[in-house]
């Protein structure tokens, strides 16, 4: 209470998140990650574009990626991606052989995989390596973290739906090019391991565990999407689509 006898309060009060907890757990496990630009936003139809790849300490592949398709104006806007820039890329099934056998190489050490929003860009790889005849990796023994589900999960949407820049922000990590492919690796794979760090509930589950909780809430928060989206007309989300929608 002020000297003139009203209560301190603040205008925008925003939420601040729990401090780091000294328990281990996951996030204290090696961890590798995964993003795409593409040419849009239909994980089953569009392309990918660019592609950063990030796993142990000094390894990290990153390349372009000819699709042989237009890439529209509006998703050019967007990552600064454009068809001269992919004069001299390899097409899709050579640049992205690399990617799906450096996925199953994960899935054979068992090493956990971050992406953000996976129900995105692993379908679109998975519906990339069907259209090229590329071998699939084995999907059901991928270990993923998802720090878009995770985020969601923790508070059950009650901080809102979150892009990358919105979560990273929070956990007070910079992201200095949002769009690329390699910074927006990066910094999902930071926010992975904030989320397991501050959130000792989550990190301290095994991987396999994570994956069952991911699940739920990827569910859960469909079904919360599904009910407004019915009102509008929007597409709705396939509940059990988490980490491969379709």
């Amino acid at each position: 209470m002020t000297a003139h006898g009203f209560h301190g309060w603040c205008a925008v009060c925003s939420p601040r998140p729990p401090g780091r907890g000294d328990h281990d757990g996951w996030h204290r496990l090696p961890l590798a990650s995964l993003d795409f630009e593409t040419t849009g936003i239909d994980p089953h139809r569009d392309r990918v574009l660019s592609f950063a790849l990030l796993d142990e300490p000094g390894f990290e592949i990153t390349g372009l990626v000819d699709p042989g398709v237009p890439i529209p104006s509006a998703s050019a806007e967007v990552h600064g991606i454009t068809e001269a820039m992919l004069a001299d890329a390899p097409p899709s099934a050579e640049g992205l052989a690399v990617v799906v056998d450096w996925v199953q190489s994960l899935v054979s050490r068992q090493v956990g995989l971050v992406v953000f929003n996976a129900a995105y860009d692993l379908t679109m790889l998975r519906a990339e390596a069907a259209r090229l005849g590329l071998t699939q990796p084995d999907w059901s023994r991928l270990l993923v973290v998802d720090p878009f589900v995770v985020d969601w999960g923790i508070a059950r949407g009650a901080l809102g739906q979150r892009r990358l820049v919105d979560v990273a922000a929070y956990y007070g990590i910079p992201v200095a090019h949002a769009h690329d492919a390699t910074c927006d690796a990066r910094a999902a794979r930071d926010v992975a391991v904030e989320l397991g760090a501050r959130h000792a509930h989550v990190g301290t589950a095994t991987l396999l565990e994570l994956m069952a909780s991911q699940r739920t809430w990827f569910a859960h928060r469909a079904h919360d999407w599904n009910a407004r989206a019915q009102q509008k007309g929007r597409p709705l989300d396939d509940p059990a689509g988490w980490p491969l929608a379709g």
